[in-house]
């Protein structure tokens, strides 16, 4: 038996018999309206240890992730565990989502007359220790699960809300509450505010974390690649982002983002943690980050963007030594025709092209090529779109380089340092400004490496710092972007 709860009713909404599948309900639901949640099948015999569990979803997601082409609720039903799903907000910040689910987490409680057990996925799991610790819930919940959560935020959050890819992400539509408040500089904030709350330790949270990409073009993949310098990672979120000081980590595993969620994949490393007789709430704690996933090498992309009528050229420059370099032009047309062509003049347009299905940039088309060992000098490459094309160009290096230079915040000043004394630099730093979503000022210009925050007020301060540079005669192209959050008294976060 399938039920749809809302405040005002409960109302039968599918009769399964005792041999079907427990995650065929709801595949011919208009799902995804927020507030609203379901009760699954109940399982022929509960044991009175088996507390129900409530599946919270992620960015720009809904409550179907759960069964629509994934397991995870059926496995639960195979296992005799209650279930119930919820829709939230799929593109609100913490605090919107925060306030709904604690409301929610109430009426689940009361229905089953017992609490719950939370298995959260990427940022679910945000909003789920929001409405904990922020908006009183805790007492109806057991324990949290969270898989991939960016409890730090992510950097492709950061890269949506840069100047270069900035409005392409509000073309695609990503450019929402949700994206805002992942921005790492933002979830500083957000920690500061929640991991010393009184309420932060009453309930147990266990973790899980991913290292695989996906296939090779696909979005995954791509993220992947970006997120590389900041250690291992699945794709969306880093493995030190799914991090909690003060949570379990159950295991760091070869999924990405998407198949984390699967139950074939993780619900058997969970199952244990979610008795209530087994669970023991003062497990070992999450292990230090590690320094093999804490690279942090910010100098490793060339990010540009746009957008044309016609033709369109972009330049960089690869340096000697460089392992590798992926190029990913990620546009909003899949018609465009790419070309690459390297120092000597020769041309390949041997392209793979994917659309992206992921939280960032869902929507767009990478058009991607990953090129070994390359030869040093200017690369070009050439979109010959069909129709006006907005774009976002990511170029990605595996390169010794990358440690050269780094951007540290102290106080209200950034500042772009150094590492290597044989690099010289040529930088253009560019500072916007972000009140809740909203540019209010942009194009604030640096001196002499650094760049004093304006007295703007509360906010997210997005810094992109391009780099022309050379180190022993030979050029190089960088990028580097950065988020803080300064708050209304003028307190300056980061990570």
């Amino acid at each position: 038996m399938i039920k749809k709860i809302s405040m005002t009713i409960l109302a039968l909404f599918l009769l399964l018999p005792s041999w079907s599948m427990a995650g065929s309900f709801g595949n011919d639901d208009p799902s995804g309206v927020p507030g609203q949640w379901y009760v699954g099948s109940t399982p022929s015999y509960v044991a009175p240890s088996k507390q129900p569990i409530l599946f919270v979803h992620g960015l720009n997601s809904s409550s179907n992730t759960w069964w629509n082409e994934n397991n995870m609720y059926d496995t639960a039903y195979q296992n005799g565990y209650e279930t119930a799903f919820i829709d939230l907000y799929p593109t609100k910040n913490m605090w919107d989502n925060g306030a709904l689910l604690a409301q929610k987490i109430r009426e689940i409680y009361n229905y089953y007359g017992e609490k719950v057990v939370v298995v959260a996925h990427s940022k679910g799991g945000i909003d789920t220790q929001s409405a904990l610790v922020h908006y009183g819930a805790f007492p109806y919940v057991s324990r949290v699960i969270t898989l991939s959560t960016p409890h730090h935020g992510s950097q492709l959050a950061d890269l949506a809300y840069s100047s270069w890819a900035g409005w392409l992400a509000g073309i695609l539509g990503s450019k929402n509450d949700a994206t805002y408040s992942l921005q790492t500089g933002y979830m500083a904030y957000f920690r500061s505010e929640t991991d010393q709350h009184v309420n932060v330790n009453k309930n147990p949270i266990y973790t899980f974390g991913g290292t695989k990409w996906g296939s090779f073009g696909s979005s995954l993949y791509w993220g992947g690649l970006y997120l590389r310098p900041y250690g291992s990672n699945d794709g969306a979120v880093t493995v030190n982002s799914s991090r909690l000081p003060y949570a379990t980590e159950l295991r760091v595993g070869d999924w990405n983002h998407f198949t984390i969620k699967e139950g074939s994949s993780t619900f058997s490393l969970f199952r244990d943690y979610l008795n209530e007789t087994n669970i023991n709430s003062t497990g070992s704690k999450t292990l230090s980050k590690e320094q093999s996933s804490s690279l942090n090498t910010e100098a490793s992309w060339f990010v540009r963007g746009g957008e044309t009528n016609g033709k369109k050229v972009e330049k960089v420059m690869v340096e000697a030594g460089a392992e590798s370099v992926t190029f990913d032009w990620v546009s909003d047309s899949s018609s465009s025709q790419m070309a690459l062509k390297d120092p000597s003049g020769k041309m390949t347009s041997s392209f793979h092209v994917k659309k992206d299905d992921s939280e960032y940039f869902k929507g767009a088309y990478h058009h991607t090529i990953t090129i070994q060992k390359p030869a040093s000098g200017e690369w070009t490459l050439e979109s010959h779109p069909s129709s006006p094309e907005k774009y976002l160009m990511v170029v990605s290096f595996d390169s010794l380089l990358n440690d050269s230079v780094e951007v540290n915040i102290v106080q209200d000043e950034i500042i772009l340092n150094k590492k290597d004394k044989k690099v010289d630099l040529i930088h253009d730093m560019t500072l916007e400004y972000y009140k809740n979503g909203k540019l209010k000022e942009h194009n604030v210009k640096s001196k002499n490496g650094s760049l004093k925050l304006p007295k703007l007020g509360e906010g997210v301060y997005n810094i992109t710092v391009d780099l022309d540079g050379k180190k022993n005669k030979n050029k190089f192209n960088r990028t580097i972007i950065k988020t803080i959050y300064v708050d209304s008294t003028g307190k300056v976060f980061a990570q």
